[in-house]
């Protein structure tokens, strides 16, 4: 079974002085690898292909065979690293926290700790009988979250 790390390490080097950057790699039993690639503004056809010719070049396919796709992570998966999270400042995501609850939010900021989302939560306002749509903002560790993924809204 070929070393993912080894693949991930190859497409960093592959990657150096473009906005391009890995996201993932797994691989499955049968040697079936799938490299997943992000970027600060679009991700194409060619680059992908590119990449995987590289990433091939490094192998000996007498030694080991192998199927690899190299694929950009998909509108409406989860994020994974730092970059694609700060990419998405001030667009709307959808976070399931590890308690279970799901948020649909503004994403405000990213940092090494966590992510701070805004969004309206009804709570009890002094005054009034009934709770009131109030917009928070609140911090949450990545420790908390589940996942979080580009929200589309096709309003």
């Amino acid at each position: 079974m070929i070393d993912t790390h080894k693949i991930t390490e190859i497409a960093t080097r592959k990657l150096e002085g473009t906005d391009l950057f890995v996201v993932g790699c797994t691989c499955s039993a049968g040697n079936e690898i799938e490299l997943l690639i992000d970027s600060e503004t679009s991700v194409g056809i060619d680059a992908c292909a590119t990449l995987s010719r590289a990433i091939e070049a490094e192998f000996d396919r007498d030694e080991e065979d192998f199927s690899l796709t190299v694929a950009s992570a998909g509108i409406g998966s989860e994020l994974r690293d730092l970059r694609q999270y700060r990419k998405l400042i001030g667009s709307s995501v959808e976070v399931l926290l590890a308690s279970g609850i799901k948020i649909l939010a503004k994403l405000d900021e990213a940092d090494d700790e966590g992510i701070v989302l805004s969004y309206e939560e009804k709570q009890a306002v002094e005054g009034k009988k009934r709770k009131q749509l109030v917009t928070v903002t609140r911090r949450y560790a990545f420790e908390e979250l589940k996942y979080t993924k580009e929200l589309l809204d096709f309003k």
